[in-house]
């Protein structure tokens, strides 16, 4: 356990762009958030996101520690003619969270959705996830519209 676990507080987070070499960490993550993920498989996710000049994949260190993760896309979005930044996972280590992690790594999107161009971010969140949706309204997220998924087959 790192010392700002058992100290409760947690130091200024260093984020920067994933790499390979952060699979293992982005595997853990994927897996903290729910969604299964082999190393290898985080390898290629890492690659996919590297290689699309309009995505990014953040990773927040605290004391030389993995913490947390936050995607963004950028997309056109034509009802409105301008370029959203939406942010496609975000998740924080249960050892950092409640110590303005999250608020950071928002931060952080915040300015590279306005240094890319955005004019709006957003972020989708399962319905389960009521914790998130509270921290999101109270970081100045507001409710958007319902979401459909269609899952497509072969």
């Amino acid at each position: 356990m790192t010392d700002w676990a058992h100290t409760g507080s947690l130091p200024d987070a260093d984020v920067s762009v994933a790499t390979l070499m952060d699979a293992e960490d982005v595997a853990h993550l994927l897996e903290t958030l729910g969604y299964p993920c082999a190393r290898e498989d985080a390898a290629n996710r890492i690659l996919a996101i590297t290689d699309n000049h309009r995505q990014v994949l953040l990773l927040a260190r605290c004391g030389g520690v993995v913490c947390g993760l936050i995607s963004l896309d950028f997309m056109y979005y034509l009802p409105l003619d301008t370029t959203t930044c939406r942010i496609t996972a975000m998740v924080v280590t249960p050892e950092a969270q409640g110590r303005g992690l999250g608020k950071q790594l928002l931060r952080e999107a915040e300015r590279r959705g306005r240094a890319g161009g955005a004019a709006r971010i957003e972020i989708t969140s399962g319905s389960q996830r009521t914790d998130a949706h509270k921290f999101y309204r109270d970081n100045g997220y507001s409710d958007g519209t319902v979401r459909f998924v269609k899952y497509l087959t072969a």
